[in-house]
Parts: C-alpha cells; sequence; structure tokens
C-alpha cells in the first residue's frame, strides 16, 4: 500500500493556500472522492471501493449506513443500486435535476437522474441507442424510478409547442397502463403486474418526439383470484368508485365492490393509501391527451364491466350432472355492453362441461378477455406516440420488469419471471466485460482474463430447443392423450435429469429429497435454488405452447437490448412493512443475492477498483506534492505520474492509461484521500487565520464608515449654517463635488449659455465662476481671431448695422462668409487695361458682376462694379463708364446712396442706386453695401429702403 510521506502533511508552500483556495475548493461534498472522507459514517458511494468486496455482510453495512443517512442510491461502477425509502426526499426536485442536467457521471453523488443524464448526453453526443434496465421485487420501487426518468427528461429535454403534446403522452400512458396493469399485493400497494418496456424517441436536436411500448407477461390470472390482503387490477375499483352515475346505469354495475366476485377474494377492496375516485379522473384526462375517442372509451369500459359480470355468473348441476346457468342476468348485461350474445350461450348450452369445469371455463374466458384488452391498450397508446416522421431517431429504453422471485408457491408465472431474469443476467454480465475490455483496450491496458459465472447453461436448459423444459411442456401439452403431472415430470427426468442444475424428488438425495414433492421440480439458478410447483392446469392443455410464446417475446427483447449501451438500476426493498428507516437484514441479503449484485461487484473489481482522467485527479490531489501545487503546467499524464512517485505508490497498485490513472485497491485511494483530508484540515486552519484578518479589517472599514456617515447626516442638517466643525466636512464635499461635475460641464463657447445649477450654499461662488468662465471664453477667442477674420466679423457688423430688421433672409446669411474679394472671377487682362486707363493706378479692393438699368426704358446691361480705396467705377469692357467718388456719397440729398430691398417678392431684385440715376442689380447685395461702406468709411452712407 502506498505510505504519504509526512513531508505532505506539513510544508511551507501551502501557505499560498490562501491565494488559491478556490483551486482547492471543488465541491468535496459533491463527488466521489469527496465522499470517502465521511465513509465511516455513510459508506462508499460506489460499492467497487469496499475493501472487503467478496463480503456480504460489508455489501450490507455499507447499504445500511447509507440507508440511515437517507442515502437510498449507491453505485457498482455504473450500475446503480436504490433502496426504496419509503418516504418523500427532497431529492427530485426541478433544482436537483438542473444540477445533474449535463455533469460527468461521478461528479455528483449516485442519484437516479446521474444514470438518466448519462445515458441522454452519450447517445446525443455519439448519435447511439441506450436502454436502462430497472428491476427489483415487487414494492421495491421499480415503476417509480421508471417514472422518475421520465419526468426528468420532460423537464431537461429541449422541447417545442408540438413536442409538449408528445412529451405529455408520454408521461400520461403510465396512469393508464398503471390502472390496467398494477393492482395491490401483499409487498406493494401500486404493484406492476406486467414487464414493461417503454422506447422514448429523439430527434437531432436531443427533443423527444415519439415512443413504443412493449409489454410482457401481464398476470392474467389476478383477474379471477387475488390473496387475502390484495386486490384486483385498479381499474375495477376507479370505475366503480369515479365513474359518473349515467355510465354505471349504462354498464349495469354499483358503486359497492363488495357485489363481484372478481373483488372481494382478497378481503381488501378499500385501500387507505390508495384514492380510485381521483385517480379516476387522472385516467380518464390521460385518455383524452392519449387520443382515445368517446367509442374508444365506450368500448373499452364495456369490456372491463363485461369481466366483472363474467365473474357473478353461477353455475347448476342439471339432472345429467352439466352445468347451467339459471339467472340469465350477467349474460344480459354482458350482451349488452361488450359481447354478442351468441358467445355465452355457446357456453351455455353447447358445453357439457359439470360444474366445476364450467368455473375454470368462466375464468379462462375472463382472463383471456382481459389479457387480449390489455395488449389492445398498448397498441392504442402505441399509436398516440408513434412519430410519423420517416428521418432517424435515437432511442432510449426503460425496462421496468419484475425481479426474481421466490415464493411459498412458485407456479408457471415465477418460472418464467425467473427465466427472463436468468437472461437479463446473463447479458448484464456480458455487456460488463466488454464494456470492460473495451476500456482497456481504449487506454492500452493488458486485458486480463476474469472469472465468473456463465449462467447460459441454466438458460439452455430452459430454453434449448427439443431439450429444454419448454420445449418438454409444448410437447407434453399437445401430444395425444392426457397429459398429467407426472407424466411432464417424468419426460423432464428422461430429458434433462442428468443436468447439474435440475433436481426432482425423484433425482434428489436423500436428505434434499424432504424438501420437494412429487410434482415439484427444482431448479439452481444463478442466484439459488427455486422450487416450482408443476401442476398442468386442465384448461392450458388446449392452449398452444405460452411459454414458447414467452420465450420467443423474451428472445426478441434480448436482441433489442444487445443492439443498445446499457444503464442498469437494481430496486431493493428495505423491509415487508414498508416502513421507513427500518432495515431487514434478512430481507435485503435475499435481495442481494437474488438480484446478482455480489457477482456484479465481483466483476467490476476483478481488475480495478478505480479509474479517474488525468485531469480530475491531479486537480483534486495536486496540493499533495510541492511539484504539482499550485500550478501544474504540462501535461496532466506527466503531472499525475510526479504526484503518485511523489505519494509513494507502489508498482502493483496502479495502471497508467491514456488518458486515466487505474488504482486497483480502495485503500491506495482511501490513504491518499485521507492525507488530502489532513492537509485540507491544515490549510483551512491557514485559511481561517486569514479569513480572521480580512474580516477584521472589513469591520474596521465599515466602523469608520459608520462614523463618516453620521458626521455627514449631521454636516447635512446644519448645512445652511457658516462654517463651523459641525458642517465643515459636509460643505467640503459638497463642494467638491458640485466642482469635480462642473468641470465636466464648462461651456466650450461664448454661444453656449447653459450653466450647472448649483446648491443654495454656492450660488454666490457659482455665480462668480461664471463670469470668470465667460470673459476667459471672450478672452480666448479675441485672441484666436486673425487679421483677416476681424475684417470679415466688421464687415458683418456694418451689414448688421445697416440691414438687420430690413431685409427678410437676413439673419439666414449671417452664417455665410463674406469674400474679401472676387477680383480673381475674371480676367487679370480687364484690370490691367483698367489699371492703365487710371492715373495714378489704384488698388483695387473689390470686384462683381452688376447689372446696370437705364434711367429711361430701364434696359439692362452687364457691367462690372469696381471697389477702390477712394471710388467705386462701372465699367463695362475696360471702359470706365461711371466713377463714383466715395467723398461725394450721402444718405440722403442728391448725392444719395440707396439700397432697394423688395420685403416677400422673390421675382423683386435687390437694387443698388448711387446719385439717384445709376441703377444696379447686385447679387450679393449685404456684401457690397458692407463693404461700401467700410471703404468709404460711413456706416450711414447707404439709405436702406424696403418696399414692393
Amino acid at each position: 500500500m502506498a505510505l504519504i510521506p509526512a513531508s505532505c502533511l506539513l510544508s511551507p508552500y501551502h501557505t499560498s493556500f490562501v491565494l488559491q483556495k478556490e483551486e482547492v475548493e471543488d465541491n468535496t461534498d459533491a463527488n466521489m472522492e469527496g465522499a470517502l472522507i465521511a465513509r465511516d459514517r455513510v459508506g462508499v458511494q460506489d460499492f467497487v471501493l469496499l475493501d472487503s468486496h467478496t463480503s456480504e455482510t460489508s455489501f450490507l453495512n455499507n447499504l445500511r449506513k447509507r440507508y440511515q443517512e437517507n442515502l437510498i442510491y449507491t453505485y457498482i461502477g455504473t450500475l446503480l443500486v436504490s433502496v426504496n425509502p419509503y418516504k418523500e426526499l427532497d431529492i427530485y426536485t426541478v433544482t436537483q435535476m438542473q444540477l445533474y442536467r449535463g455533469v460527468n457521471f461521478f461528479e455528483l453523488p449516485p442519484h437516479l437522474y446521474a444514470i438518466a443524464d448519462n445515458a441522454y448526453r452519450v447517445m446525443c453526443s455519439e448519435y447511439n441507442n441506450h436502454f436502462i434496465l430497472i428491476s427489483g421485487e415487487s414494492g421495491a420501487g421499480k415503476t417509480e424510478a421508471s417514472k422518475k426518468i421520465l419526468q426528468y427528461y420532460a423537464v431537461t429535454c429541449p422541447t417545442t409547442e408540438q413536442l409538449q403534446i408528445v412529451r405529455d403522452r408520454l408521461l400520461l400512458s403510465n396512469p393508464v397502463l398503471e390502472a390496467f396493469g398494477n393492482a395491490k399485493t401483499l409487498r406493494n400497494d401500486n404493484s406492476s403486474r406486467f414487464g414493461k418496456y417503454m422506447d422514448i424517441q429523439f430527434d437531432f436536436k436531443g427533443a423527444p418526439v415519439g415512443g413504443h411500448i412493449l409489454s410482457y407477461l401481464i398476470e392474467k390470472s389476478r383477474v379471477v383470484h387475488q390473496n387475502h390482503g390484495e386486490r384486483n387490477f385498479h381499474i375495477f375499483y376507479q370505475l366503480l368508485e369515479g365513474g359518473d352515475k349515467d355510465l354505471l346505469c349504462w354498464l349495469g354495475l354499483e358503486r359497492n365492490p363488495q357485489k363481484y366476485a372478481y373483488l372481494i377474494q382478497g378481503r381488501c377492496a378499500k385501500v387507505f393509501s390508495i384514492n380510485d375516485k381521483n385517480d379516476w379522473k387522472i385516467v380518464r384526462k390521460a385518455f383524452s391527451i392519449i387520443d382515445f375517442t368517446e367509442k374508444d372509451l365506450e368500448h373499452l369500459f364495456g369490456i372491463v364491466a363485461s369481466v366483472l359480470h363474467l365473474g357473478n355468473i353461477q353455475f347448476e348441476e342439471d339432472s345429467n350432472g352439466h352445468a347451467i346457468i339459471r339467472n340469465g342476468t350477467q349474460i344480459k348485461w354482458i350482451s349488452k355492453v361488450s359481447f354478442p350474445s351468441q358467445v355465452v350461450l355457446v357456453l351455455q348450452v353447447l358445453s357439457p362441461l359439470n360444474v366445476d369445469l364450467a368455473f375454470y371455463a368462466r375464468d379462462a374466458v375472463a382472463k383471456a378477455i382481459y389479457g387480449r384488452t390489455f395488449t389492445w391498450l398498448v397498441n392504442k397508446i402505441n399509436g398516440s406516440l408513434a412519430n410519423k416522421d420517416s428521418t432517424r431517431k435515437t432511442v432510449i429504453g426503460l425496462l421496468d420488469i419484475y425481479g426474481f422471485e421466490v415464493l411459498d408457491t412458485n407456479s408457471f408465472e415465477q418460472f418464467c419471471i425467473n427465466y427472463c431474469n436468468e437472461k437479463l443476467q446473463q447479458l448484464l454480465i456480458e455487456m460488463t466485460l466488454k464494456a470492460e475490455q473495451e476500456e482497456y483496450e481504449l487506454e492500452g491496458i493488458e486485458w486480463e482474463p476474469i472469472p465468473y459465472f456463465n449462467n447460459k447453461i441454466i438458460c439452455d436448459l430452459v430454453e434449448q430447443k427439443h431439450k429444454g423444459i419448454i420445449s418438454i411442456l409444448d410437447e407434453e401439452c399437445l401430444r395425444p392423450g392426457e397429459a398429467t403431472d407426472l407424466s411432464f415430470l417424468e419426460k423432464l427426468e428422461e430429458k434433462v435429469g442428468d443436468h447439474a442444475h435440475f433436481v426432482t424428488r425423484k433425482l434428489a438425495d436423500q436428505k434434499t429429497r424432504k424438501s420437494i414433492d412429487w410434482v415439484d421440480f427444482r431448479l439452481l439458478h444463478y442466484a439459488g435454488e427455486v422450487t416450482y410447483f408443476a401442476k398442468l392446469n386442465k384448461l392450458f392443455s388446449m392452449s398452444s405452447q405460452v411459454a414458447t410464446q414467452f420465450k420467443n417475446s423474451l428472445m426478441s427483447l434480448i436482441e433489442i437490448l444487445m443492439s443498445k449501451e446499457p444503464s442498469y438500476v437494481r430496486c431493493i426493498k428495505p423491509n415487508e412493512n414498508k416502513e421507513p428507516g427500518k432495515f431487514d437484514d434478512f430481507l435485503i441479503r435475499h435481495q442481494v443475492k437474488y438480484l446478482g449484485l455480489m457477482e456484479h461487484l465481483r466483476v467490476r473489481r476483478a481488475g480495478f477498483a478505480y479509474r479517474r482522467k488525468y485531469e480530475l485527479f491531479l486537480q483534486r490531489y495536486k496540493s499533495l506534492c510541492p511539484a504539482t501545487w499550485p500550478h501544474w503546467h504540462g501535461p496532466a499524464a506527466e503531472g499525475v505520474e510526479r504526484l503518485i512517485k511523489h505519494l509513494g505508490y507502489k508498482p502493483e497498485e496502479y495502471k497508467l492509461g491514456r488518458t486515466k490513472i487505474f488504482i486497483r485497491f480502495p485503500k491506495t485511494l482511501f490513504a491518499t484521500e485521507d492525507a488530502f483530508e489532513i492537509r485540507k484540515h491544515l490549510l483551512g486552519m491557514l485559511e481561517a487565520c486569514w479569513r480572521g484578518a480580512l474580516a477584521r479589517k472589513e469591520a474596521k472599514k465599515r466602523t469608520w464608515a459608520v462614523q463618516i456617515i453620521r458626521k455627514f447626516i449631521n454636516g447635512f442638517i446644519n448645512r445652511k449654517k457658516p462654517l463651523c466643525p459641525e458642517n465643515i466636512e459636509f460643505v467640503r464635499l459638497v463642494q467638491y463635488k458640485y466642482f469635480m461635475k462642473l468641470r465636466d460641464h464648462v461651456p466650450k463657447n461664448v454661444l453656449d449659455k447653459s450653466w450647472l445649477r448649483p446648491p443654495s450654499i454656492l450660488e454666490e461662488t457659482s455665480e462668480m465662476l461664471k463670469k470668470i468662465c465667460i470673459r476667459n471664453l471672450v478672452r480666448k477667442y479675441c485672441r484666436g481671431v486673425t487679421a483677416e477674420r476681424k475684417v470679415q466679423l466688421q464687415q458683418k457688423v456694418v451689414a448688421s448695422a445697416v440691414f438687420r430688421g430690413k431685409k427678410e433672409g437676413y439673419l439666414q446669411s449671417i452664417n455665410q462668409p463674406f469674400a474679401d474679394t472676387r477680383l480673381s472671377e475674371y480676367t487679370p487682362n480687364l484690370l490691367k487695361g483698367l489699371c492703365q486707363m487710371l492715373t495714378p493706378a489704384p488698388c483695387f479692393q473689390y470686384a462683381t458682376p452688376v447689372v446696370k438699368y437705364d434711367r429711361n426704358g430701364f434696359k439692362a446691361r452687364e457691367r462690372l462694379l469696381v471697389l477702390t480705396q477712394s471710388s467705386a467705377y462701372v465699367v463695362e469692357m475696360a471702359k470706365i463708364k461711371q466713377k463714383i467718388d466715395y467723398a461725394t456719397l450721402k444718405g440722403n440729398g442728391v448725392n444719395w446712396c440707396g439700397a432697394f430691398l423688395p420685403i416677400s417678392d422673390p421675382l423683386t431684385l435687390p437694387l443698388l442706386c448711387f446719385q439717384g440715376d445709376v441703377i444696379l442689380h447686385c447679387e450679393h447685395i449685404f456684401e457690397v453695401v458692407s463693404k461700401l461702406c467700410m471703404l468709404a468709411n460711413k456706416q450711414n452712407l447707404v439709405k436702406v429702403v424696403q418696399g414692393r
């Protein structure tokens, strides 16, 4: 065994734990390894980790520990063992479902949801089919487990409105099948009396889109006979208790179940734990969802009623010793609600049976009717669940089937049930071995052959052609002459008498012979010895090959299961009285044996007890090795190798695969986990100290914060007083906050008149700051104005003085800049010629095209208006037509200069007049007038006249 070095427990590098605690705290109570720390109290959550894995006592002790802590689930590898708690546990909530959704199998405690999620996840990722086999004896919780899995898929799978209908039908098929296939037994108030296999079909998105149900071996004998303390199938009591008055009247039924012979043999028609009336409502609702028509239900309830009427038929003996029916009331009701009357009349008139055989015939008809009705019901539900889409589907199958049964008297039904379990045990061992071998090969680990009991020899004893018990039974029932119990036993002794697993009273030794009757035979099953009562029912001597039909159905089921990936749930009943918390060792030991759990555990433990991905193993235990803590930067496999060498693992204790570490002995893992727990405890102490220091620091900060808040509240109360110790800090804070906020809201230009509203105590300061800010903006703006820009602005000022309020559209023109000169737009030669004509040569300041109108006739002539420093010239082709000196111009009088502006008519042109006779139309009237006024240095030079 590995010895953990002391250096792993105390080492200075672990002080970094406080900085890396999030890497160590991996929710230790939630995974397999974390649960090992409490193994003495709650056991191990995987039986594979039991040190004494071959000891049945150790197995039971572990199961008991967990059960007493309400831990009802335990693994054997990937097989789930479930113990019925007989009470409600808070482990099936939607929160729990979401917790297990998409989580790796061993990362959370054992649960039915883990089995369901693992099958679903692998199906979606690998696009293959799965099945979940749920087995156990009556009362162990098989039906509830099946329901919980269906509910898990209903909640966690993606869905749409259309898929919701399919999902509802899948869920509601359960109460219908339970009504017709379940009954109260001594062991269970809702015992499934048939085997059920349901395929849930999923589309490529993982959404449930359909389903299909197969049923096996409905217990038809319950229809006509129930043991003391048991009931018939639920549907009979539900119909009588919950059916409305008109329905019962039409069916010829009364509410009192004591009126019907088939319902009173167990003497417990009323059961405290069963609410038949409420269950009837659920079944009726389910029928509407599953798409049963009223006609379907009329026929179905008619058949149910006819079975009850059949049970009330009484026979009397006539003078010839034949059975006759004197009261035909029940026959009339049967003919009305179900069958043509001829069927019963044939029984009455033509059947020459004595009274005993007549009763046998009546019961046989009742059983046959109910069995076929159940088959029809399953087919009808399948029609409702069928998916018409032809695209490929993946499926998860749920097999809810009776476990191995050993009763005081074991009949043909127990023989079929145990044969079924024998086949399923064979399948379980084969598929477990196959999965083990495939994992070993995948990981590159040498496969070591595992010895196990191969129960094929028992399966062959039952099913072999021409030599098996089923074939011998068929031959005996069909051969000419009368078949008897002894003739059947003699045939068995002749053909299989030398088989090691077959014993009769004649073949047994002296000691064994005492426990076997003359009409019994005993089979040595994988789970133990079972003695079967070999009396042949005379009625079935003419019914063809019931056992062969069951064998063929079972073979088909095995083929279905062989094509899918398996998951297993084994359900255990802890006591016979359904008491919470009671753990019956003898009863559970019996079930552990018959469920083959020890054999399965032995197969799983024949190789390695524990296997884990390198990444997960390293993440958990890296703190035990200085080389891997706190971070390992290389491949995980190399990190694990360094870690286990540091821990002192011996070569025979482990193997390293391609992606996993395999540990052979549980004690090796326990030693590692215990060292980790000690380390975690020490680091926890360091963490506690560190957290204490942080808490004290935090408390100090909170105390300071309380004082500051109290001080500022007092300052707010006294905020309007002059500065004093009571309010100074509050005022300073208000000032700081306002100034910091004002910093981001200061006006950006002289035209921005906005200003942040100040608190009352800063109004005066704010006003001062506002004036300073505006003055600063103006100064900054003025310093940024160039000489050219200044001339522009001056010209704009002149234009404003002349035209403001006198011309529509003036305000819109303010933003349009004036041109300094438009000389560049005209031919330089024209200006050159003009210079030559004038002496001295003037300096041209501005030129623009105009239209001159003659005084007489207002003939338009294109001219050029040229402005110099002292005069204005009207020019045509370098010829001066008029010269106007600025000095001679006035705003009124003879030498007046004026601008005529239309008020609103767009067709009327703005005109410029000089000395009353030079009339010019100028496109840039604002620009020309302002330029003229600036050159003449007279703002009132131009008189503006408005009109039409």
